[in-house]
């Protein structure tokens, strides 16, 4: 009985560490969004998100790493816990890179 409730603890803790931003789905956000913009602005849009998008995915590798090793000294992982992951704003981020991307294609931008 104690195995069985050590194995399920363990997974809760683990299911709950945040995420590697490569591991992250994108959300799907429409490229209609972005059609009525010109290719200028698309490109200074894609590069805008591009960065917003380093920027999140480099906290959430510290929150995913600070989980790691949070739950290996204490049980808990403690970014998660205290806000740090990132892991919806990186899909969004993610989400909205694709639809300017499509965007631009099909507007033949280069």
């Amino acid at each position: 009985m104690k195995s069985l409730v050590l194995a399920v603890s363990a997974a809760l803790l683990l299911s709950s560490c945040a995420k590697r931003p490569d591991a992250i789905v994108p959300v799907d956000i429409p490229m209609a969004a972005y059609t009525n913009r010109g290719c200028q602005e698309l490109a200074q849009e894609l590069i805008k998100e591009r960065n917003n998008l380093a920027a999140l995915s480099k906290q959430q590798n510290q929150a995913a790493t600070g989980d790691a090793v949070g739950v290996f000294l204490l049980g808990v992982p403690a970014s998660s816990t205290f806000g740090g992951d990132k892991e919806g704003q990186v899909a969004v981020s993610k989400g909205k890179v694709n639809a300017i991307e499509s965007a631009a294609k099909s507007k033949g931008c280069k």
